[in-house]
């Protein structure tokens, strides 16, 4: 099954199905044991349970209201609303729309960041008539829909995957991988992929240098480290689609059951190699 056959039905305890929503954990725990989908005061209570209240840039709290009728007015647009206002426009019973309220929770830091990049830039976007997206709300939306924080305290592997070494990675460094290298989702269209993960399934990259120290924290832990290094790392403010790496996600070990044969990372269809550059 893959991306484009997932249904709105609800099931329970999704976030058990898969290591990769380890993430979501602390922020879903509430809904593990639903035998229904969660309302909007379900999800509004993600920010009062949280220890400090979720806020924009703009100092708004934020709250997940029901999605209201498209709109030309600037400022009841999806991102502008969020910013101006702190109200998040959410589909009832539907998936992508729940892991998105589900990543507000778990990195607030970071998608606060997010939405003022997206605000700043669709008014610079008005403010010069432009018709094309730009190359910072592209990028910016690439780590909102499909983003993955690489954290490596290992230089080695962190070469091997910027270059695409993928079964030296994967599987001649696994022990190493599994010590030193982890992978957390972040898009929340990558988690709505994982209910039914598919080969193919490919997220985008950031990868952050940590000390040895960082794996022995808890996880809780190292997600606060995260979403405040990933906050630091949009403040830069001009970030493009060309500064993320290309994550085969299915390739990190426990995260397929089928990656546990070397052979599974032959498939160059999704273990892609490197392009070379051209010299004219």
């Amino acid at each position: 099954m893959n991306a484009r056959s997932l249904s709105n039905e609800w099931t329970s305890g999704f976030l058990q199905t898969s290591l990769m929503f380890e993430p979501l954990h602390e922020a879903g725990k509430s809904f593990s044991n639903f035998n229904h989908w969660p309302d909007i005061e379900n999800l509004n209570q993600l920010n009062a349970d949280s220890i400090g209240k979720i806020v924009t840039k703009s100092h708004k709290s934020i709250r997940f209201v029901p999605q209201a009728k498209a709109t030309s007015e600037f400022v009841q647009q999806y991102e502008p609303r969020i910013y101006l206002t702190g109200e998040i426009q959410t589909r009832a019973h539907n998936w992508h729309d729940l892991f998105n309220a589900l990543v507000w929770a778990t990195y607030p830091r970071s998608k606060a960041a997010l939405n003022q990049l997206h605000y700043h830039a669709l008014l610079e976007e008005r403010k010069h008539h432009q018709e094309k997206r730009s190359a910072l709300r592209d990028a910016a939306t690439l780590i909102d829909e499909s983003g993955v924080i690489v954290v490596s305290s290992n230089d080695y592997l962190i070469k091997l995957l910027k270059n695409f070494a993928w079964k030296t990675l994967f599987w001649q460094q696994r022990a190493a991988v599994l010590a030193q290298m982890r992978f957390f989702l972040f898009g929340h269209g990558l988690y709505e992929k994982a209910l039914h993960p598919y080969l193919g399934m490919t997220g985008k990259g950031i990868l952050l240098h940590v000390s040895e120290a960082f794996f022995n924290q808890r996880l809780i832990d190292q997600i606060v480290l995260i979403d405040i290094w990933l906050e630091d790392y949009l403040a830069q403010g001009y970030l493009t689609s060309a500064d993320l790496v290309p994550i085969p996600v299915l390739g990190y070990p426990g995260w397929s059951s089928d990656n546990t044969d070397s052979s599974y990372y032959d498939n160059q269809s999704y273990f892609r190699q490197k392009k070379m550059k051209k010299i004219s």
